[in-house]
């Protein structure tokens, strides 16, 4: 299994962890009041401040860690070069990511329109932006090993 591949599961694995962990410490926080009360907005909106801001921390401690326990196996460095397949599989892995956020995004917006109530919503938006993670790391993963 070569490094990118290796890289592409940790980040998978990472994602769906840091953002399970995270779900299920915050839904049980969540305010039962009205559901179009301002602590609903309120929650969800420091809700996903945090995320980002964790996800983001949790993604550099797991790339170092990554890298040192890599090199430590492996007893090869990361590859410091970067070429034009690299850089294709980035740009197709990062459109079927957008495609799978647009497709997440718009299911929000139908269950808006369905009278869902927001947390509905914002609940479907996380869910498709956390699934637009695991279709980068995934697709990243099937052009390393099955080619672009």
């Amino acid at each position: 299994m070569s490094y990118q591949e290796r890289r592409a599961l940790v980040a998978l694995f990472g994602t769906i962890s840091i953002n399970a962990v995270y779900l299920s410490y915050m839904l049980p926080r969540q305010p039962i009041e009205d559901a179009y009360s301002p602590e609903v907005f309120r929650f969800w909106g420091g809700f996903f401040l945090v995320l980002i801001l964790v996800s983001i921390i949790f993604e550099i401690i797991l790339t170092i860690v990554f890298s040192i326990l890599n090199t430590i196996a492996t007893r090869e460095a990361e590859p410091d070069i970067t070429d034009e397949r690299d850089k294709l599989i980035e740009l197709k892995a990062s459109r079927n990511s957008f495609y799978a956020f647009t497709i997440g995004f718009l299911v929000a917006m139908i269950a808006l329109v369905l009278d869902m109530p927001p947390s509905t919503m914002f609940l479907v938006m996380m869910l498709g932006g956390v699934g637009s993670q695991i279709v980068d790391h995934l697709s990243a993963f099937w052009f390393y090993r099955w080619g672009v």
